[in-house]
């Protein structure tokens, strides 16, 4: 590798033409001053040209002589700058404009850092990266070579991967579309494939880690992820696009903008389609997005834009959601547990089969999330404005499950997992399974030499039914729909030259629909539901098929097609928020305080009757708020320094309010508590560019309980409060460009993430409600698992020509170990280890070329992940260490995944 880097590097700079005199400068944008990457810069009548780098900079070497530059970035306005370069000529900042109408009021709203000026580690994208690095990625994926971020593809079905930042997970990072939070509100978490269309429409992704610069109340602890989606286009355009890659993979798009006409009115829409077979075996997927974006320039003071987005799909997944799912990493070997070899290799999937001939799998998911957002942006007076968007998002669907169990031969019962279940590939037998639901006689496996058939319901005229502990399988849908509606009104004040007063308002409200149906009865006649207490004895004979998001299925509100549960969760928000900000010469600060009241309200349909005012919770409210501070001193043009500050009371998540799968209310709750700092330094100059920040963030004020059996048979309950975790570390983030044809760029992230402390709790006897003894939670030391600790990269691009470019990235992952959880009995006593995954190192190349052709920009692009085929685990959801005894292997008898293999996609773009 050493010697393959020297040689590449050797070899572009001796291609490296020397020029007389250079003409340099930073492209910027007019509103944040942040460097606009990737923008083009050509010298009128001549083939030289460059594109900008990570900051914006870039250098032309020409002749000396008067010349005329053009500069072109997508999402902004044209512009020429006349040069008269007698010598090395450096034209400083220029700054450019949007050519999206209301983009910038939208940056603004969603709070994008500002380089040198916001005192927080950033990583910023364009849309223009975001699109060349997507092809047939996850949209996480693009995140990858950011600073202390880990990201995998999970089970490895379209759309389930998952990012962590700092060593939290994402219900502990803020996700933000244009400014709107998208974490779901009961939850916490975020579901990327109900965002597949992202990655057409992204104008800028940013990262800020730790508690950021957003004004909100978000569950930003380890960061918070920006995406600013695209504005209606100034001018009329039409783009068409088409990707394909291994595995099936196709991807179509064509975007379609009017530009602004003589009444101030702009259109702009996009429309795509996406389907592929998965890399994983029995991970097909299809899914369209969908995006529009209409804007209306009133007058100088006054615009609206209204901007909608969606992505309806469905795959079949291979389904890790936890610490019990999913086979051993033995099994991608030896799946049937024959000792036969698996031909699948790490591309095995336990929940698939064939049914009828066609790809069915345990795992569906389905889901169609529109999100509308309503922008209205006025200016009150010459230093007062107000900013204010309204957003509305409805949600449909769900992921499908098996229900139900089958006799095995010799009498017991073995469900979905048993690998009875399964032919020697380690596929379901799912042709089986509608036989033995059908009533055949002795499916092999199925059933004993009395039990050899699947037996008739007498209640049911003689039909086939089955119960969740009944002969027989079906395939149900876990529903989740939801209708989520908000406000966020943002006025801003400049007080004087030197000091602005930001203020708001932040509303929401959110009701989630919770049920279960039937979606596919393999074979059988009905499935007989015995958990609604209004409807003890509920055959259900019709199936609601698990197709995108259906809007008009409503056959669980008569209570016919719903089993297992179904209840409502209901949250409401409101918050304020102010932050002043100083401003003058090189320093710049903020303070921001913000309050929340969050309310919980449930509403169970199942297992109360209706006449039972306990259906029905009464409102649970929280307050909660954060205080930060920053600042950034700009020693000189070159060097800078930034501190920032923060305290965060954060109101439980829904989930922990209400227990035990009812309308009981957790009473010893408590809101969780962040403490936050971090140090960092810039460097810039005209080549090299550098980052490096130190963080530490406490994690406390966590909440859980054990009850343990004395010996007299007695439950005693143990509640451990104020447990904590310390995450702290080093970042670095840096781009160099020896020359205008080359640039690298890297990061570093060492982290050292651990419960800083043992917890102890005093035991409460259920049964006489005395104290009873103390148990200790030995946790001191122990590292936080499920994301890499310590991560590098480097990369590498090179333009040897006018518009071809040919990168190369290396990224090594280290410091993972397994996802645990510290309640396990395992640590009740001292010695508890932790199994950890082996370091792994993955390379990336590609190579794109852009060029005219019939006077339309177009652009070929090709790219390759995992270049080396490297054989890694990416994650690891069970934690067992080696035992001689046992003969346990730490490696193999642990449940988890292995990351992809080599893939590739292909890309053409034509813009007219």
């Amino acid at each position: 590798m050493k010697k393959f880097l020297q040689t590449f590097m050797f070899l572009m700079i001796a291609s490296a033409a020397v020029a007389q005199v250079s003409i340099s400068g930073t492209l910027v944008d007019e509103t944040t001053g942040e460097g606009l990457i990737g923008a083009s810069v050509t010298v009128e009548g001549t083939d030289t040209g460059a594109s900008t780098d990570i900051d914006g900079n870039f250098r032309l070497n020409v002749e000396p002589g008067s010349y005329t530059l053009n500069f072109n970035y997508t999402g902004y306005s044209e512009m020429s700058q006349e040069v008269n370069a007698s010598a090395d000529t450096d034209l400083g900042a220029i700054s450019m404009e949007f050519s999206a109408v209301g983009l910038s009021e939208v940056e603004i709203i969603a709070d994008i850092a500002i380089d040198r000026k916001t005192p927080v580690a950033v990583s910023t994208i364009s849309g223009a990266d975001v699109e060349a690095l997507s092809g047939n990625n996850e949209y996480t994926e693009i995140l990858r070579k950011t600073p202390s971020v880990y990201v995998t593809k999970a089970g490895g079905g379209f759309g389930d991967s998952r990012i962590n930042l700092r060593g939290f997970d994402q219900r502990n990072i803020a996700v933000m579309i244009n400014g709107v939070p998208v974490n779901d509100m009961e939850n916490g978490w975020v579901y990327w494939s109900n965002w597949a269309g992202l990655s057409d429409v992204t104008s800028t992704l940013q990262v800020q880690r730790g508690l950021g610069a957003s004004k909100l109340v978000t569950p930003a602890v380890g960061g918070s992820i920006n995406i600013i989606t695209d504005a209606a286009a100034q001018k009329k355009s039409v783009k068409a696009a088409a990707t394909i890659g291994n595995d099936g993979f196709q991807k179509y798009a064509l975007v379609y903008n009017t530009g602004v006409n003589e009444k101030g009115l702009a259109v702009s829409v996009l429309a795509s389609t996406t389907r592929g077979n998965g890399y994983i075996d029995g991970t097909a997927f299809e899914a369209y997005s969908y995006f529009a974006s209409v804007s209306k320039q009133f007058n100088k003071d006054n615009a609206i834009s209204f901007t909608v987005v969606g992505a309806p799909q469905w795959h079949h997944q291979r389904y890790v959601p936890g610490r019990f799912d999913g086979v051993t990493l033995r099994n991608f070997n030896d799946p049937d547990g024959t000792g036969a070899e698996n031909p699948a290799g790490i591309k095995y999937n336990w929940l698939f089969g064939q049914l009828d001939g066609e790809e069915f799998s345990w795992r569906r998911n389905f889901y169609h999330k529109p999100k509308a957002f309503l922008n209205w942006y006025t200016t009150l007076s010459e230093n007062v404005n107000l900013k204010t968007v309204a957003y509305l998002s409805t949600g449909n669907g769900g992921g499908t499950g098996p229900r139900g169990r089958v006799n095995d031969a010799n009498g017991s019962r073995f469900y979905d997992s048993s690998p009875g279940f399964r032919d020697a590939n380690g596929h379901v037998r799912f042709d089986d399974i509608v036989s033995w639901n059908q009533g055949t006689y002795d499916v092999s496996g199925f059933g004993s030499d009395t039990t050899g058939f699947h037996q008739q319901d007498a209640d049911y005229n003689n039909g086939y039914t089955t119960t969740s502990s009944g002969d027989g399988l079906v395939r149900r849908a876990s529903m989740n729909n939801h209708f989520w509606t908000g406000l966020r009104s943002t006025l801003t004040a400049d007080l004087s030259s030197n000091f602005v007063l930001t203020t708001g308002v932040d509303l929401r409200y959110y009701k989630g629909e919770h049920y279960r149906r039937l979606e596919n009865l393999l074979g059988l006649d009905a499935y007989l539901s015995r958990s609604d207490d209004n409807n003890p004895t509920n055959y259900i004979s019709e199936v609601s098929p698990a197709e995108f998001g259906n809007y008009y299925d409503s056959s669980y509100k008569d209570s016919n097609n719903v089993l297992a549960y179904h209840n409502d969760g209901l949250v409401s928000w409101a918050g304020l928020f102010a932050q002043l900000e100083y401003s003058a010469d090189n320093l710049s600060a903020f303070v921001s305080v913000t309050g929340s009241n969050q309310g919980f309200k449930r509403i169970d349909y199942f297992n109360y009757l209706d006449s039972d005012e306990a259906q029905s919770t009464d409102w649970q409210n929280f307050l909660g708020g954060t205080g930060k501070v920053g600042v950034n001193y700009n020693i000189n043009e070159q060097h800078n320094i930034f501190v920032n500050g923060g305290y965060f009371s954060r109101q439980p998540i829904f989930d922990n309010v209400f227990i035990n799968f009812r309308n009981d209310i957790n009473e010893d709750i408590l809101n969780q508590t962040v403490t936050a700092f971090e140090i960092g330094y810039g460097f810039r100059s005209s080549n090299f560019n550098a980052d490096v920040n130190f963080y530490s963030t406490d994690w406390g004020n966590r909440q859980f309980d054990r009850t343990i059996t004395n010996d007299l048979g007695q439950d005693v309950q143990y509640i451990f409060e104020n447990v904590g975790q310390l995450h702290q570390g080093i970042e670095l983030e840096f781009d160099y460009s020896p020359m205008q044809q080359l640039t690298f760029k890297g990061m570093a992230s060492i982290g050292n993430w651990r419960y800083d402390e043992n917890f102890i709790a005093t035991g409460t006897n259920i049964d006489t409600q005395s104290p009873e003894g103390q148990l200790t939670v030995f946790s001191e030391g122990l590292p936080i698992g499920d994301a890499a600790q310590t991560t590098f990269s480097i990369g590498a691009s090179y333009q040897p020509i006018k518009g071809l470019k040919i990168y190369a990235d290396w990224y090594m992952a280290d410091g993972l170990y397994a996802l645990y959880d510290v309640q396990d009995t395992q640590f009740l006593a001292e010695g508890g280890q932790i199994a950890q995954l082996p370091s792994y190192q993955l390379v990336d190349a590609g190579i794109s070329y852009r060029t005219k052709l019939g006077g339309a920009n177009t652009t070929f692009r090709f790219n390759m992940n995992n270049v080396l085929d490297e054989l890694y685990v990416s994650e690891m959801n069970t934690n067992i260490q080696d035992d001689p005894d046992t003969a346990q292997n730490e490696f193999y008898d642990n449940r988890g995944v292995f990351g992809f293999g080599r893939t590739w996609n292909a890309g053409f773009k034509v813009e007219f």
